[in-house]
Formats: C-alpha cells, structure tokens, sequence
C-alpha cells in the first residue's frame, strides 16, 4: 500500500509535510495521528502509517523536524545518524511541535475519508508527545510507545480526559526504572490511563529490523494498541 505526501500549514505560517495513508474501504474510518522518532518520517514510520491504513484506518505521519531539516529521513544503523538524530532531538521545540501535531490532527479529522473520530500513536519522542496529546488535545484516544521524558510532564496528567495507553520498556536505558516507577505512580488511578510494562526488552522493541526488536513484545503491544484503537475509536452511535 503506497501512501502520498500532503502539506500541512503551521500555525505560524509555514508549511510542512506530512505521508498520508488511506484505508482501501470507501466508507469513511476513523484517523489515526502517526508520530515519528527521532528518525523523521523514514521508511519505518511510513510502513507504520501503511500498517494503519491496512486496518482500516486513515494514517497521517507529518515531519515534526521541519523547523530544523525538512524532509530528513535517517535510520538507526549507523552512529553518524544516530548522532544526527540526537542533535535533531536536542534542538526540538515540544511546544511548536504539539502545535504542528494539533494542525495536523485537525487536518486528519477533516479528511474526506474520515469520520472525525481520530486516535494518535507515538514512537520513543512520539512517544512524550502521544501522552501530550492526551494532555492538550481533542484526540480522541493516544497511545505512546516507549515514551522518553513523560515524568517531566506529568503535572499535565490533570488534563487527561481521553484513554491514554502507555507502553514501556522495562529495560529501557533512555527511560530507567525510576522514570517509569514515576510515570506509573504519577498516572496511578487516572481513569482511561493504562500503563504496560514489558520485561526482558530495551527501549524501541517494536522497531522493525531495529537492534532491541523483539516480535514477542512488539506482537502483544500492537495487539494491544489494536484492542484499545477498536474500542476507544469506534463511531459513537447517534
């Protein structure tokens, strides 16, 4: 399945783009807001995107790194891109990019072929800005893979008034024990919170071809994901 690129306006005035993926179905479907690592929206966030759309859902995965390098697309199998990534990550600004990622949901919720219902799904930093989704948005469910930097945020947990599914790595070197004892005890008793902790595995475990992959977790997360998406984005009947 082959998706297409679309530009986004930002609230500032600029533009940038974002890799739609439309579901094959031709009645109108739920959203889902795809939200890259650190990567930029490479071949892996795009099959991510298509994977989506292949159940049924209309995918959007819009370059949060435009502000510094539109378009870059790396990969985790070198240290030169690994070091890019990070610069990349350590010159993002989380409040222009929630912005971007605001636009971009209300892009999505708009589309021809989607119903309005519109849940988000984050990867390692998308991982943060999933929950921040939760936080500060209208989505309607948000899902964060191995999120980096939630216990910072978590005087934000206040505002969560939509399901939040949260997994985390319990070997993860980029979030440590103590960070996810305080994401969990920081969101213990939240109502629509649920929080996984998978063990035996390090950080980005359901990357694809990536060095910590591991198809057992990456499986029962995904099923998961699946689960809570099918439950939480169905459309409310009238």
């Amino acid at each position: 399945m082959a998706g297409k690129t679309i530009t986004v306006k930002a609230f500032d005035g600029g533009t940038f783009s974002a890799y739609l993926a439309l579901p094959k179905r031709k009645t109108k479907s739920a959203g889902t807001l795809v939200i890259q690592e650190i990567f930029g929206v490479n071949k892996v966030m795009r099959d991510i995107a298509d994977g989506y759309a292949a159940q049924g859902y209309v995918a959007l995965c819009p370059d949060l790194f435009w502000r510094q390098e539109p378009g870059i697309q790396l990969t985790d199998q070198s240290e030169a891109e690994w070091q890019r990534a990070f610069q990349l990550f350590q010159g993002f600004n989380v409040d222009h990019g929630m912005a971007d990622l605001i636009g971009s949901l209300a892009v999505l919720r708009g589309h021809a072929a989607c119903n309005g219902r519109v849940g988000s799904v984050g990867f390692c930093l998308g991982g943060k800005l999933a929950y921040l989704m939760a936080t500060r948005s209208d989505c309607d469910a948000s899902v964060g893979y191995y999120g980096v930097g939630i216990e910072g945020a978590l005087e934000e947990a206040k505002k969560i008034d939509k399901p939040l599914l949260l997994h985390l790595a319990a070997l993860d070197k980029f979030c440590p024990p103590e960070a996810q004892q305080a994401v969990i005890a920081g969101l213990k008793g939240k109502r629509g919170v649920t929080t996984g902790v998978y063990p035996g595995v390090d950080h980005a475990f359901a990357r694809l071809g990536g060095e910590h992959y591991s198809a057992k977790a990456a499986k029962l997360a995904n099923d998961r994901t699946a689960a809570f998406f099918k439950k939480h984005l169905a459309a409310k009947k009238k």
